[in-house]
C-alpha cells in the first residue's frame, strides 16, 4: 500500500500534511510523507488549563460511565486496525504483524480499562475506636502527561490513557517527532469515540502537542499536570524524573532495557533459538525489552552459537509491507551509526563480530542492517550499555549463582529470562535471590508482554508501571477517612485528653 493510500485511510487532509515545519520521513524508504504543524510552546498554558478544565468535570462522572468511552474507544480502534497498523508500519517501520499487533494492544488495554472501570476498589478498615468506621478510596488526580517514544508510536499512549481515562483524569500527549502522524490519527480515532459518548465527555480530555522537547519541558516543568508518564532513554528520564519531583509531582518512568537470556544445559536448545531470534531481532531490535545479552552455559555454547548463526543468516530483510519480510528498517541512519560504532567498540574489547553491516540490495531505502551477533569474553562496559539496535551480546556462565549475577550486573532492570526445565534453576530465577528486574520469565524470551500484567522495570529503567494489574492506583489520590458515628470522642491509642 501507497504512502498517500495509507494516509487516505486514516482521513487525513491535506492542509494537516502540507505547510508544516516537522518533516514526517518515513524509515522504509527515506521518502518525505508529510510536513505538519508544531504547537508553539507559548501555547501549552492554553492547553494545561483546558486539560484542568476538563478534570473538573471528568472527575465528576461515574467511573463506570467513563469506563464507557473507553470501550467505544476499543470499538473504533477495532474498526480502525488494519488502517492504523499499516501506518504504524509506514512511520515506525515495523513489519506488518507487528504494526497490527501493536493496535491490538490499544484493544486490548481498553478490554482491560473498561473491566477496571467497575474495580477502583478501596477498603474498610477495623477501628480501634468504638462506633468509628474507617475506610480507604482512590479518587481522580489531575491531567496526565504522556510522553511517549517512536518505537511503540501508539501502543503507550494507550496503555496510559484507557487507565487515565477511567480513572478519571485527562491526558496530553506529546509524541516523538519521528511519529506525529500515528499520534495524529489516534486523536481521530479518539475523538470519533467521543462524538458517540455524547456530552458527559468534556473539550480537552484528550489532547494532542506535536512538536519538539520544549512541549515535554513544558508539561514536565507544570504544577498543573501531577502525572508525567515518560517513555524513553535512561538519559531522558535522569532530567524528567528529577525535575517532576522538585515539584512533588508523580512520574511513571519506562526508561531503558538491557534485557538478558540465561540458557541453561537443559534447556529445549530449538525452543531457544526461536526465542531468542525474535527477542532479539524483532522490531529491529527497537524495543525496550528487546533480548541484547545472551549468558549461555559453556557446555552447550558452541552448539547454540552456530544454530543462531544458520537462523540469522536465514532472516529475510527488507520492506516491512511485505508478508515475507522478518525484519525491516532501524528507524533512521542516526541508528545505522549507533550501532556501527557499538560494534567497534565490542572488537575494541575483544569481541567476535557475525552480522552487523549495513544492507543496502532488495531494500526500497532507508537503513537496513543486518542483525549482529557478537561473542564476548565478558560483560564489558560496552555490554552493560545499552544501543537501541539489533546487536546481540553472548556472554558463556559455570554456575546458575554465575549466570544470574552476570544477569543482574547492569545499570538496567526492565526484562529478563531463562530457558530451562530444571525446576530449581528456574524457580530460583524468579525468586528473591534471582533476577532483579521487573519482568522475570521461564521458557519464554524477554519481549512481548501482555497486556493485563503491569509492565516496567528497576533501576535506571525508571520504576514506573503501565497497563494491567494494579497499574490504574498510579492515576489516582489514595484517601483515608474515618468517620465517628457515636456519640463519643474516643482517641486513638488510648490516648487521654479530658477539657
Amino acid at each position: 500500500m501507497d504512502h498517500a493510500t495509507v494516509l487516505k485511510n486514516l482521513d487525513f487532509t491535506q492542509d494537516e500534511l502540507t505547510g508544516g515545519t516537522l518533516t514526517v520521513t518515513s524509515p522504509v524508504d527515506g521518502a518525505e510523507v508529510a510536513q505538519v504543524a508544531e504547537l508553539p510552546v507559548a501555547d501549552m498554558a492554553g492547553v494545561i488549563a483546558k486539560s484542568q478544565e476538563a478534570f473538573k468535570a471528568w472527575r465528576t462522572v461515574p467511573a463506570p460511565r467513563r469506563g464507557e468511552l473507553v470501550r467505544l474507544l476499543g470499538e473504533e480502534l477495532r474498526a480502525s486496525k488494519d488502517a492504523l497498523g499499516a501506518l504504524v508500519t509506514l512511520e515506525a517501520g515495523k513489519i506488518t504483524s507487528e504494526g497490527l499487533g501493536e493496535v491490538q494492544e490499544m484493544i486490548d488495554i481498553c478490554d482491560f480499562a473498561v473491566g477496571q472501570s467497575r474495580q477502583l476498589y478501596g477498603l474498610t478498615i477495623a477501628s480501634e475506636r468504638p462506633g468509628h468506621k474507617m475506610t480507604e478510596t482512590w479518587h481522580p488526580m489531575g491531567p496526565v502527561g504522556v510522553i511517549s517514544a517512536f518505537n511503540f508510536p501508539v501502543a503507550v499512549w494507550s496503555w496510559n490513557a484507557a487507565l487515565a481515562l477511567i480513572c478519571g483524569d485527562p491526558v496530553i500527549w506529546k509524541p516523538s517527532e519521528k511519529t506525529p502522524l500515528t499520534a495524529m490519527a489516534c486523536q481521530k480515532i479518539f475523538d470519533r469515540a467521543v462524538a458517540r459518548f455524547g456530552d458527559d465527555a468534556p473539550e480537552g480530555l484528550s489532547q494532542l502537542v506535536i512538536g519538539g522537547a520544549d512541549l515535554g519541558a513544558a508539561l514536565v516543568d507544570s504544577k498543573d499536570v501531577p502525572i508525567i508518564s515518560a517513555t524513553g532513554s535512561t538519559r531522558m528520564g535522569s532530567i524528567v524524573g528529577p525535575k517532576v519531583a522538585a515539584r512533588w509531582g508523580r512520574s511513571i518512568l519506562e526508561l531503558g532495557g538491557n534485557n538478558a537470556m540465561i540458557v541453561a544445559p537443559s534447556a529445549d536448545l530449538d525452543m531457544a533459538v526461536r526465542g531468542i531470534v525474535f527477542s532479539a531481532v524483532g522490531t529491529a531490535g527497537q524495543r525496550c525489552t528487546t533480548l541484547r545479552r545472551l549468558i549461555v552455559h559453556k557446555s552447550i555454547k558452541t552448539e547454540l552459537v552456530e544454530k543462531l548463526k544458520a537462523a540469522y543468516a536465514s532472516l529475510p530483510i527488507g520492506d516491512p509491507r511485505e508478508d515475507s519480510t522478518l525484519i525491516g528498517p532501524l528507524v533512521d541512519q542516526g541508528a545505522l551509526d549507533a550501532m556501527q560504532s557499538a560494534l567497534a567498540s565490542a572488537k575494541a574489547e575483544g569481541g567476535v563480530v557475525f552480522g552487523g553491516a549495513a544492507v543496502t540490495e532488495g531494500v526500497p531505502g532507508g537503513a537496513y542492517v543486518a542483525p549482529a551477533l557478537v561473542e564476548m569474553p565478558g560483560q564489558t562496559e560496552t555490554v552493560k550499555t545499552e544501543t537501541f539496535v539489533p546487536i546481540m551480546y553472548v556472554m558463556e556462565y559455570d554456575t546458575l549463582d554465575e549466570a544470574i549475577e552476570l544477569q543482574n550486573d547492569v545499570p538496567q532492570g526492565l526484562s529478563s529470562c531463562i530457558f530451562t526445565l530444571n525446576v530449581r534453576e528456574a524457580e530460583t530465577f524468579i525468586s528473591a535471590s534471582g533476577s532483579d528486574c521487573g519482568i522475570a520469565n521461564v521458557n519464554i524470551g524477554p519481549s512481548g508482554a501482555e497486556i493485563g500484567g503491569a509492565f516496567g522495570g528497576e533501576k535506571e529503567t525508571g520504576g514506573g508501571r503501565e497497563s494491567g494489574s494494579d497499574a490504574w492506583k498510579g492515576y489516582m489520590r489514595r484517601q483515608t477517612s474515618t468517620v465517628n458515628y457515636s456519640a463519643a470522642l474516643p482517641l486513638a491509642q488510648g490516648v487521654s485528653f479530658d477539657i
